[in-house]
């Protein structure tokens, strides 16, 4: 069993899937957001979408930072991270302008003062003046903030992201088909809408990366970090605390800074895309729980992806698996892995959309494309061989 399976969580989300089996799937059964009619009007020429997310045991990083450090300012980024994870599913589909936003905030009072709730709160509405900037315009509806300590140990920052879109503005992914080819855009590096390097891991497999990174340190002196019946061989497991230097990009930061990068939005970038190549794209994958697999679940046909030009491994997920010990795919099934978008595409429209994502500071490149295939299957290649899921 995989060390990620040994923790209490799942990748996949097996069970979460065999729960949802018998639920409507919507109007667009391939599609990485559900949709519904426009039940709010009646218009049927419009689709209503609602979708939840947060930024998972990301904030349990935060909360060791700032017990630390003192550093308050650090639970702007997860307020960044809860927004974003529902964000950009939902570019996904096709939507990139007036999202209603309500975010949802539990917390043990007994260990999360008032001044953390208040850091995250300005700074979800921070992230959406500056999403403004960009003719992103997310409207910020309040939400539910409980105190619940016998529920959770330190605090849960999630939201629900809803929005009313013109059904012939969608992406569906039914055009995704062989001959395809895939633009990966990286998830690390620095935005021209970012102030500092960005890791690139995102909101997701941070179970992982805070057990395989931090030392038995953490374990001791904050164990209300952790579920205590867990076998103590896969708990804070590293090397490392969170003040540890690291250079990446000829720049000393530390591991801390490294783990809590807020999850970059695409958004900026994808407006432009769905404003101005709109019928050049015929599918869109945000890596997110999965990773690399992620797309298995949104090909509309039995088809073969390949991904046999990935980006560098990020430094931050290399030392994850230096420490952890993982395989290569469970890595790529946990974590991004140097691109947390996709989209697949035809050749000819593939270097204007990486030109746009350059212009943003935004590397980009075909990491991949589509073969016929008599059933649904991925395989990475790299310099470790082929990785084949099924």
């Amino acid at each position: 069993m995989s060390l990620y399976n040994q923790r209490g969580v799942s990748a996949q989300k097996e069970e979460v899937h065999a729960a949802i089996k018998n639920l409507d799937a919507g109007l667009y059964a391939h599609a990485f957001c559900k949709m519904y009619p426009d039940y709010l009007t009646g218009n049927p020429n419009f689709v209503n979408i609602s979708h939840a997310d947060g930024a998972g045991t990301k904030s349990i990083l935060a909360y060791l930072y700032w017990k630390e450090t003192g550093d308050v300012s650090v639970w702007k980024g997860i307020a960044q991270d809860a927004v974003v994870m529902n964000l950009d599913d939902l570019l996904c589909v096709g939507v990139y302008d007036n999202f209603l936003f309500s975010s949802t905030i539990d917390r043990n009072k007994t260990k999360i003062p008032g001044e953390v709730l208040e850091a995250v709160i300005n700074g979800t509405q921070e992230f959406f003046d500056e999403m403004k900037k960009y003719g992103i315009h997310i409207h910020y509806l309040g939400g539910e903030t409980a105190d619940v300590g016998d529920v959770v140990r330190t605090i849960a920052v999630n939201g629900t992201m809803t929005v009313r879109w013109q059904k012939d503005k969608l992406i569906t992914n039914e055009k995704i088909d062989a001959d395809n080819v895939i633009v990966g855009f990286a998830s690390y590096g620095k935005t021209i809408y970012e102030n500092n390097y960005n890791s690139g891991l995102g909101s997701n497999g941070l179970t992982s990366a805070r057990h395989d990174v931090l030392s038995k340190y953490y374990a001791e002196k904050y164990p209300e970090t952790f579920e205590n019946s867990l076998n103590n061989q896969v708990v804070y497991i590293g090397k490392n605390k969170l003040s540890d230097n690291y250079k990446v990009d000829n720049t000393t930061t530390s591991i801390g800074k490294l783990l809590l990068s807020p999850t970059r939005t695409y958004a900026p970038l994808m407006k432009v895309l769905l404003e101005e190549h709109f019928e050049n794209i015929n599918g869109i994958i945000h890596c997110s729980g999965g990773g690399q697999t992620k797309c298995m679940k949104y090909l509309p046909k039995a088809l073969r992806v390949i991904k046999n030009n990935l980006f560098t491994t990020p430094p931050i997920m290399q030392l994850i698996k230096e420490n952890s010990g993982a395989d290569d795919k469970e890595m790529y099934q946990v974590f991004n892995m140097g691109h947390r978008l996709e989209i697949f595409t035809h050749l000819k429209a593939a270097e204007q959309m990486i030109n746009v994502a350059q212009s943003f500071g935004i590397d980009a490149k075909i990491i991949g494309h589509t073969e016929a295939a008599s059933q649904k299957e991925l395989i990475i290649k790299g310099g470790f061989g082929e990785i084949k899921y099924v």
